[in-house]
């Protein structure tokens, strides 16, 4: 089934049922207001909500009304936990590769991960706010899962029974603000502004075949300014899948219903052609288009975001037809009084 969060004025939205075609919604008023309702009591809640996904689809349910993504907030508009990972080594090689740096042997068997914001997270279509251009802004177009309640130290193939639903990120990254930080030793934190989701979440069985080891086996595409600048393969360069993550997520602790974990920019490994290195499917964040352009001329070229660009990322399915919706923004200045 497909779940969004409607815009009704407090923080958490109205829960929706979106019809699988994305063309009609119906409040899930009569069986859960929230979508963490749903997470911590799922084997009840969700089976009602799919009775109402089922008529919604058959187009019988009195009081469906047209979808608008641009109504939506973030399907789970606050989280108890947002994590995100870096599941694409090549993505992590590159940027080595542009330093001039090794990629230490611990990356290939040992996740990366860092604890994001989750209590502000950014709708579908909102803009991208930012107080100042000079940051270096830029998009990652990502998977997300949500997740019910993991135990702690799961089998990464038990933490994968936890995926209760997948949806798309913009993790939106300040990369002119990220090395002072890490220079620190604690991390991210001012360089990674509110995270932007797709319009619909899903649950795995809406993907059939293309969901499978814990892996998105679809193309995601990434528009910015108009242009297509990334259509990036999510399954094959995957070197940890989300049962992985979350399996490392939960090794000293447990990992609650509601938890949102991200595989980090989706990344494609190049190919040589006549002896020079290309990547045919794009790039997902253009800090990876940066590292490319200084590993094939020495510096990069492309600049970063500008108050005023847009950003589109979505996944369609082998039927063409779009999955999650589209996360479709406008970066913004912040206005001051």
């Amino acid at each position: 089934m497909k779940l969004a969060t409607y815009k009704d004025g407090s923080r958490d939205g109205q829960l929706v049922v979106v019809s699988r075609d994305l063309s009609t919604a119906h409040y899930a008023t009569g069986i859960a207001h929230k979508l963490q309702q749903v997470l911590d009591d799922w084997n009840f809640l969700a089976p009602q909500l799919h009775d109402l996904y089922v008529t919604l689809n058959q187009g019988k349910a009195r009081h469906a009304f047209p979808f608008d993504p641009t109504l939506c907030m973030a399907p789970l508009p606050r989280a108890y936990q947002w994590a995100d990972g870096s599941a694409y080594i090549n993505h992590v090689e590159l940027v080595r590769a542009a330093r001039h740096s090794e990629v230490p042997a611990t990356f290939y068997t040992d996740p990366l991960m860092y604890q994001g914001g989750s209590d502000d997270f950014i709708g579908p279509c909102d803009d991208v706010v930012v107080p100042s251009e000079e940051f270096g802004i830029d998009f990652e177009a990502e998977i997300a899962v949500i997740t019910g309640d993991v135990p702690m130290g799961a089998t990464p193939e038990q933490a994968l029974d936890g995926v209760r639903l997948l949806m798309l990120v913009n993790d939106v990254s300040l990369r002119h603000l990220i090395p002072a930080e890490l220079a620190k030793g604690f991390g991210f934190f001012q360089s990674k502004p509110a995270s932007a989701f797709s319009p619909v979440a899903v649950t795995p069985d809406e993907l059939g075949d293309a969901w499978t080891g814990g892996r998105v086996h679809l193309t995601l595409q990434s528009t910015w300014n108009g242009r297509k600048v990334g259509m990036c393969e999510a399954g094959p360069d995957m070197t940890f899948h989300f049962g992985q993550l979350i399996a490392h997520l939960g090794k000293t602790r447990n990992v609650r219903a509601g938890s949102i974990i991200g595989s980090g920019t989706v990344s494609n490994r190049c190919v040589e052609v006549d002896g020079r290195k290309e990547w045919p499917k794009g790039y997902s964040c253009i800090a990876e288009k940066r590292c490319i352009e200084t590993i094939l001329d020495g510096q990069p070229s492309t600049e970063f975001m500008k108050f005023g660009d847009t950003i589109r990322i979505e996944m369609k399915g082998q039927d063409g037809q779009s999955i999650f919706g589209a996360i479709d923004q406008k970066i913004a200045p912040l206005q001051t009084a």
